[in-house]
């Protein structure tokens, strides 16, 4: 027997009616968790009742209490503890109880429902919904629309979730219960959301005037996160993440299980797009291990790998990245957080140059291309699959298949007034273009570039934000300026500029904004020879070579023979003839480097491009925060434009 919890009104008082106590206490419970939607005090009371109705014999209070102390959702108890003290009671009220009692169809549907979603299924819970005949109960059936429909949030089964929905509002007016009303309508507005149906937002405006009559804490919340979701979508990402916050409080308020996490995975949105992912690295790797998590929902090691990978831990990100992929990618369950987590797994293969995972990722992906990247409930959303699509083909070297893509998640993203999907969907196009280099590409990257300035630019004025502004101040320069000063370096963005101190990663930031849209390797920013090459223009920092200009000459041209030399014997095998080249080509660099006065010695990478890579970006992330720190619009704009990984470069329009 279960010991006496905080809540429980204890033995019952000698000369006391036990059933009088029980029944109040149930009534109040109801209320609480149907009416007012409050999941806190709801399971409380109901598992009060349950105590008081195990001891005093009663299997129908007892069954009635089971029930309520699930809760409105799915897998409301999220440790094993909670979990498995829920499904006993369920079974064991079902133990008492007559075959053919509505209660124990309910109680048969709610262990149907938890067994399910624990285990990424669906097949038990629609059996048992399509056993429900046009005769069955009606709060039976009404439950079981719900709880089904929770069963079936993953991308593959958008007609089914559909129907269970609108079964479940037309259910409503039969049992009389406005929660039920509530759910059905909550489950239309999020289904909406997940097809990119551009009415979705009508389904939410009739939710809300429902709320605004008598408020539900428990839908409530859930239409506060999805607004979130919106303000996200409209780039007011410093509004949103207010919004974020005060949501989380009402789902605290209404004790649900998700209010934490929804309001990481809302930050990592925001995060995301404002490109300081990496900056959730700590909390991310506390939310991967938190109970609190639902056990199909994989974001939060996505969300690792790709953080991981941005801050130069490949350790990290490659294992979070070899425990997602598993035996098999095609593994992972097709939860309501599927697609946000395979946009990770994309984006981290990209950074980690992985090329099998972006290919198998690119496969499973393939059936959605018509879909956002949307989780759980509407709660958050990384704009078109087709803009992972795009990523992975650009990880597998497939430069067309890229660009067809990307030019198919801007006008997706468009759709669904998804602006920092647009914008960076633009980017990413941009890029994909400049790399398949074709007659017309360098134009049209330009032209997306150009788009993209100007519609982030939109996102960010006060105006945009309803905030007075200078207008001198609102329109800065497409393109930024690096100069040094002395100690320091002043960075220029139109009107703007400010002075930043001295530092390694100022120094590689100098050069790729003196070389812009180009690709320069991290190993050659490291040794300075950026500054000699012919691909990257006229930005040298140095004008004054120690060697003549033929031997420069030939020198250059020898390395990028060695580079053709070293790539081709290291796709061979043949590492011993590779080591060979590589020396000769490290003491071509040091040369070079001397010879354009960039620092004299250079800094050897016993592991090259990876060691180089993690140097790199290290450096720039923190000249960029110390840039941000003294001119946020100028640092904003490089967060944006400055990309880094084996290959850095700096893209304006």
């Amino acid at each position: 027997m279960d010991a006496p919890a905080k809540g429980d009104p204890g033995p019952t008082r000698p000369g006391a009616e036990p059933a009088t106590d029980l029944e109040t206490l149930l009534t109040s419970a109801t209320r609480a968790l149907d009416v007012e939607g409050d999941l806190q005090t709801g399971r409380r009371l109901f598992d009060a009742a349950y105590r008081i109705a195990e001891r005093t014999g009663d299997a129908p209070a007892m069954a009635v209490a089971a029930l309520g102390f699930g809760g409105l959702w799915v897998h409301e108890h999220r440790t094993v503890a909670g979990s498995t003290l829920l499904r006993s009671r369920l079974r064991h009220a079902l133990s008492l109880l007559p075959h053919d009692s509505p209660l124990t169809v309910r109680l048969r549907i709610r262990l149907a429902g938890e067994t399910d979603y624990g285990a990424g299924e669906h097949a038990t819970i629609l059996a048992t919904l399509e056993e429900l005949g046009p005769t069955a109960d009606r709060v039976a059936r009404a439950e079981a629309l719900s709880l089904a429909h929770h069963c079936v949030l993953g991308p593959d089964h958008g007609a089914a979730r559909r129907k269970l929905s609108v079964d479940l509002v037309a259910e409503s007016f039969r049992t009389a219960r406005r929660s039920d009303l509530l759910m059905g309508l909550l489950w239309q507005t999020v289904d909406l959301f997940l097809d990119g149906d551009p009415h979705a937002e009508r389904c939410l405006a009739e939710l809300r005037d429902l709320l605004a009559q008598q408020d539900h804490l428990a839908v409530g919340f859930v239409v506060s996160a999805i607004e979130v979701m919106l303000a996200i979508r409209a780039g007011r990402l410093d509004q949103a993440e207010a919004l974020a916050r005060a949501c989380a409080e009402r789902g605290a308020a209404a004790g649900d299980v998700d209010a934490t996490v929804w309001l990481e995975g809302q930050l990592l949105t925001i995060r995301w797009y404002q490109g300081r992912v990496d900056e959730l690295l700590p909390s991310l790797g506390d939310l991967v291990h938190s109970p609190k998590l639902s056990p199909v929902d994989n974001h939060g090691l996505a969300a690792l790998a790709v953080a991981a990978a941005v801050a130069g831990d490949r350790r990290k990100a490659v294992g979070a990245l070899a425990t997602l992929y598993g035996r098999d990618l095609a593994d992972l369950p097709r939860s309501s957080s599927w697609l946000v987590t395979m946009n990770g797994i994309v984006e981290a293969a990209h950074l980690l140059g992985d090329v099998e995972t972006s290919a198998r990722a690119y496969e499973l992906l393939s059936p959605f291309g018509h879909l956002p990247m949307t989780g759980s409930l509407a709660v958050a959303c990384f704009g078109s699959v087709q803009h992972a699509l795009g990523v992975a083909s650009s990880t597998t070297g497939d430069l067309d298949r890229a660009v067809e893509h990307f030019y198919s998640a801007v006008r997706h993203n468009l759709a669904l007034a998804h602006w920092p999907a647009v914008i960076a969907s633009r980017r990413r196009l941009a890029q994909a273009l400049a790399r398949r280099a074709g007659p017309e590409d360098d134009a049209a990257a330009r032209g997306e570039l150009a788009a993209a300035a100007e519609e982030a630019l939109a996102a960010t004025t006060p105006e945009a934000a309803g905030r007075p502004g200078d207008p001198e101040e609102e329109s800065p320069g497409t393109e930024a300026t690096c100069a040094r000063q002395g100690r320091k370096w002043r960075i220029g963005l139109g009107r703007r500029s400010t002075l930043v101190e001295h530092s390694i990663g100022m120094f590689h930031l100098a050069v790729l904004i003196a070389n812009p849209r180009q690709e320069i390797r991290a190993v050659d920013l490291v040794a300075g020879l950026t500054a000699l090459e012919g691909a990257v223009g006229t930005g040298a920092l140095s004008q004054q070579p120690t060697l003549d200009p033929a031997a420069v000459d030939e020198y250059r041209h020898r390395v990028a023979g060695l580079r053709a030399e070293i790539d081709d014997l290291e796709s061979r095998d043949e590492h011993e003839d590779a080591a060979g080249a590589r020396r000769e080509h490290d003491w071509l660099v040091t040369q070079l480097t001397g010879a354009a006065g960039l620092g004299g010695r250079l800094r050897r990478f016993a592991e090259g491009d990876e060691r180089a890579r993690i140097a790199v970006g290290k450096a720039i992330r923190r000249a960029l925060q110390r840039i941000t720190d003294a001119d946020p619009l100028i640092g904003e704009h490089l967060r944006h434009t400055v990309h880094t990984g084996v290959r850095c470069s700096y893209w304006p329009t």
